[in-house]
């Protein structure tokens, strides 16, 4: 049952807690998204783009946790969005390892996780949000859970791209291990 709406999406009853959970829920995600973009779009080397991605990595961890509380108050509403937070959160921290381990290939690993990891923020955030939101709301539902990843993967591609030496990218990756 909604007790009001900031603005224009819904905010549930279900307790204390919960509402709780939703505010802390809604500034990481905040924070998430403007860390994830600030990130992906800084250069790439020491300064903003790391500092910006642990940002990213420890709102992640936010959302993941409040998720995680939200969908045990409300499973039945929420399990599906709690499995997002899990995809989102896990390749977050499989980016972040990547970069930690700097094995060979890691850039590509890094690139994919947190990337992925962003498409997913994203992902839950219109499947949650899209009915309510301006011209979203006139989208099929399927359109919330492929719009992210269809508009985010070839970004993701792109980057890689141009960041990989163009004797690398003849081999197509190939070359980079696991």
């Amino acid at each position: 049952m909604a007790i009001g709406d900031i603005l224009g999406l819904p905010i549930l009853d279900a307790g204390p807690v919960f509402a709780a959970a939703l505010l802390v829920h809604l500034a990481c995600g905040l924070a998430a998204v403007l860390a994830g973009a600030l990130a992906a779009t800084a250069r790439k080397r020491a300064g903003r783009h790391p500092r910006a991605g642990a940002i990213y990595l420890l709102a992640l961890a936010g959302v993941f946790t409040t998720a995680s509380i939200m969908a045990t108050i409300r499973w039945h509403e929420d399990a599906h969005l709690f499995a997002i937070a899990v995809v989102a959160f896990g390749l977050g921290l499989y980016g972040y390892r990547a970069r930690r381990r700097r094995r060979p290939g890691w850039p590509l690993h890094h690139a994919i996780g947190m990337g992925g990891s962003y498409i997913a923020l994203l992902t839950g955030f219109y499947v949650d949000n899209g009915p309510f939101l301006p011209l979203w709301n006139r989208l099929p539902h399927i359109a919330y859970w492929l719009l992210p990843t269809i508009i985010g993967a070839p970004l993701i591609w792109l980057a890689l791209h141009r960041f990989t030496p163009r004797s690398r990218r003849r081999t197509g990756f190939r070359h980079l291990k696991a």
